[in-house]
């Protein structure tokens, strides 16, 4: 291995342990860092590449900032970086949550961190937006592009739905540039169809809680589940509450909550849960379970990607699914914005980010690192 290669294994290393530390507020936020970080610090790729990532890791099962984390550790580090990117911004949460577990065991109530998030919710929403402004210059390329992503947004806010409104978006897209006369309607068949392997994992009849069935749960889990954590909340409440009665409600909350609060990927919910049934091994086991297939997804799809783009089929496809994910990454941030900034301070915080990070390109690291005082300071 060459000294280049390495000191690039190394960069995509030490990015993703910071991220994974630091990348508070669900996949929309993590998004929002890794643009800044990889586009914007490093000019690891360009926006239209990063959106294309972007555009794939939301049509594909798992959590979809892993997934990003992933692709770009690929793009920039080639099969290493898979294992590196997505390992390195997991492990970070999938500690702290571990050491949440065991305190919620012996104690019977998590650490009290409402200070710390009431500062850095307001900060991650100006992330966030900074983010959108970026992308949604590079994705909105005409009025056609713009006007798919108006009626993503609407969909989005009316149904609620993500996979059917990224794939509708691309359809769209893709007959709109049919009916210009570029391709004829027979050349629809030939959209790439790889994006849905893996994407369905027949349940387990499993009747008792141990290390094996534990594992097979978690990895139906993490190769059917689409969207966020409140989808992944459905989920674990049909699978571990309704059907094998291995959580409570109370529970099931808990573990929901300390994926919330605590940084990295929302999916190291599965963590806590792990330990909760299982002890070490099943933390180290569900962990493994809900992002293996994540990992082999992205492995399989991330070399077509160049190829997709290129594609004149399958271009004006990825096109639809990228302004319909900056749609759906809208809608988020708006109900997000609303619980985060609700008093002067929350706004003062948000609005002042916001222009540092959009006039000035200040740091999200430091910038969340001020959040957290400020709240700890006004709320701890």
């Amino acid at each position: 291995m060459t000294a280049p290669h390495l000191r690039v294994l190394r960069e995509v290393t030490l990015l993703f342990l910071r991220l994974g530390v630091t990348a508070f507020g669900g996949p929309a936020a993590h998004i929002a860092m890794m643009e800044e970080e990889v586009v914007r610090r490093r000019q690891w790729m360009s926006r239209e590449r990063f959106l294309d990532l972007l555009g794939a890791a939301n049509l594909i099962p798992g959590p979809s900032s892993t997934e990003m984390a992933i692709y770009i550790g690929y793009t920039k580090a080639g099969w290493a970086g898979i294992v590196l990117g997505g390992a390195c911004f997991i492990l970070p949460a999938a500690l702290i949550t571990l050491a949440l577990a065991w305190s919620y065991t012996r104690f019977g109530h998590l650490p009290q961190v409402n200070g710390i998030l009431y500062g850095v919710k307001p900060v991650v929403i100006a992330i966030v937006v900074q983010a959108l402004w970026s992308l949604g210059r590079a994705a909105v390329k005409t009025g056609m592009h713009a006007a798919v992503g108006l009626a993503a947004l609407l969909a989005a806010t009316l149904t609620g739905r993500t996979v059917s409104i990224l794939v509708l978006a691309g359809a769209v897209m893709l007959a709109l540039h049919v009916l210009k006369g570029k391709r004829s309607p027979k050349q629809l068949m030939a959209v790439p169809v790889y994006l849905a392997a893996g994407s369905v994992v027949p349940a387990a009849a499993l009747v008792t809680v141990s290390l094996l069935p534990l594992f097979l749960v978690f990895l139906k889990i993490g190769a059917v589940v689409f969207g966020s954590g409140y989808v992944l909340l459905a989920f674990l409440k049909a699978d571990l509450v309704n059907t094998r009665h291995w959580l409570t409600d109370a529970q099931l909350l808990d573990a929901v909550a300390v994926g919330q609060v605590t940084p990295g990927p929302v999916f190291t919910t599965a963590t806590f849960i792990g330990y909760l049934l299982a002890g070490l091994p099943g933390a180290a086991l569900a962990t493994l379970g809900i992002f293996l297939p994540g990992f082999i997804l992205v492995a399989a799809s991330g070399p077509l990607i160049p190829r997709l783009r290129q594609s004149k089929i399958a271009g004006p496809f990825l096109d639809g699914v990228n302004v319909a994910a900056l749609a759906l990454m809208a809608v988020v941030t708006w109900h997000l914005g609303r619980a985060s900034v609700f008093d002067l301070p929350t706004a003062i915080l948000a609005i002042g980010c916001a222009i540092l990070l959009l006039r000035f390109r200040a740091s999200s690291f430091w910038l969340i690192a001020i959040g957290a005082v400020a709240g700890w300071l006004l709320k701890g």
